[in-house]
């Protein structure tokens, strides 16, 4: 339901014109000056303002520029029973919307508001794919298969305000991810706010998700904010969700239910907006069996599962991690062959987490800008045993025998590049001079089976 803030301090327009928009189904908020509405809208979203040009305490003018600075996103139409056409002018190169006159035409009401939301959808369906593009090719780094398969269900989730459920081991990227989809949504511009569950004592975590009243416990000194109101309008991440109480997980599943929350100590209703992603390093489903977790809640948040495997699960990502991080630390260096084959078959308990760390060190304590195999097992200070299998063999698609020449061709080829490339920590020029190709040949083929590392590559070329 669309939002309108209402800012005029003449009691009749407030009651009239948010009646006649109630009407029409729209949430209508209302403000005698333009100070208390601000403060709506510090606590509510807002699509559209009505802003009277002449207010007490802050006129309406001041207020637009204010509001324009603050909040982009929100339409504003001014309004004045004193208008002219400089002060109409004025108000549009400064980012108001329209100018009606009062006193108000209905029909003109009616319009300015299905013009403004349309022009708002717009604004924020270009600004949302913008993100999806810049974030999804950035954060989530890889070239295997389960990478390729979390960003397009990234894309796809982030258009809608479905809950999602992230699964994989301590330091696999599962806050990255839900940073991700947040900053590809159409919240985007409200908060991410995330709760680390297993961190907060049972007896605070009721606190902290819901916020309290001054003297609802004994430490309540004084009234405090919880996190569904923090997030409003945003993203709520509650990162191990299966180390939340009981107790706990009951509240969560009805403000999932009622999109309503209590603080403590107080029994006024507060409605919240906020779309909820969780995250855990546990068997949720086991959980479920043996009553550590409620079943209801875990259906509830389950409607977009995502898996993120461990790093040792995916060693064609690794070189390309750390190409990433080392960029991030201004470190350029070259992996030799003994090097290479160390970071791919070391097990990196540690994950994602793990790796990043490595690259801090060797961009601290390493100098030179190559590095061999004895060097790096030196800076990772932990032996390495070589696996069986190679890269190759362990990243060859599934069934690849069984497919028809042509098809298993191609699946070959794709494979054989992505490995190529991250085993020249992918360089451009390097793989194609290791594997006979011609750069721009090579460029033909990452274009022709979609290996979307092609562009960021180049940066490192």
């Amino acid at each position: 339901m669309p939002a309108i803030l209402i800012i005029d301090d003449e009691p009749g327009i407030r009651t009239t014109l948010s009646s006649i928009l109630e009407d029409e189904k729209y949430k209508v908020f209302t403000s005698e000056d333009a100070v208390t509405g601000i403060e709506t809208l510090k606590r509510e979203v807002i699509d559209i303002i009505f802003l009277d040009v002449l207010l007490p305490r802050l006129g309406g003018i001041e207020a637009l520029e204010k509001i324009r600075a603050e909040w982009p996103l929100t339409e504003i139409v001014m309004i004045s029973g004193h208008a002219n056409i400089d002060m109409a002018v004025r108000a549009v190169k400064l980012g108001a919307f329209d100018f009606l006159e009062k006193p108000l035409s209905l029909e003109k009401v009616f319009t300015v508001c299905r013009n403004a939301l349309a022009i708002k959808k717009l604004r924020e369906e270009n600004k949302r794919l913008v993100k999806i593009n810049r974030y999804s090719s950035e954060d989530i780094i890889g070239t295997s298969a389960v990478i390729r398969n979390i960003r397009e269900t990234v894309k796809q989730a982030a258009e809608s305000d479905a809950r999602i459920l992230i699964t994989g081991e301590n330091g696999s990227g599962k806050e990255v991810i839900a940073r991700t989809v947040h900053q590809c949504s159409h919240r985007c511009d409200h908060p991410f706010t995330d709760v680390n569950c297993a961190a907060i004592p049972d007896t605070l975590i009721e606190s902290e998700l819901f916020g309290h009243e001054r003297g609802a416990f004994t430490d309540a000194v004084s009234t405090r904010k919880g996190r569904f109101e923090l997030a409003n309008g945003g993203t709520l991440f509650l990162d191990e969700i299966g180390d939340m109480s009981l107790s706990a997980q009951a509240k969560v599943l009805r403000v999932i239910q009622e999109q309503k929350i209590e603080r403590l100590g107080s029994e006024k209703t507060i409605e919240t907006n906020v779309r909820i992603i969780a995250a855990t390093n546990q068997d949720l489903e086991k959980a479920c069996e043996t009553g550590r977790f409620r079943r209801d809640l875990f259906f509830r948040l389950n409607v977009v599962p995502i898996h993120v495997p461990p790093l040792r699960e995916r060693p064609e990502d690794i070189s390309l991690l750390l190409c990433h991080f080392l960029n991030g630390f201004k470190k350029e260096l070259t992996l030799d062959a003994g090097a290479l084959e160390a970071v791919t078959t070391y097990d990196w308990p540690g994950n994602v987490r793990e790796l990043k760390n490595l690259a801090e060190r060797i961009s601290v304590m390493h100098p030179g800008n190559t590095i061999n195999e004895e060097e790096l097992r030196k800076l990772l200070g932990k032996k390495i045993e070589k696996k069986e299998q190679t890269i190759l063999h362990t990243s060859l698609p599934e069934g690849i025998m069984e497919k028809e020449y042509n098809e298993a061709r191609d699946s070959f080829e794709r494979c054989y590049l992505e490995y190529q490339l991250s085993r020249n920590n992918g360089i451009i020029s390097r793989t194609a001079e290791a594997i006979g190709l011609y750069p721009s040949n090579l460029h033909a083929k990452l274009r022709k089976y979609n290996i979307s590392p092609a562009q960021k590559t180049q940066a490192l070329d």
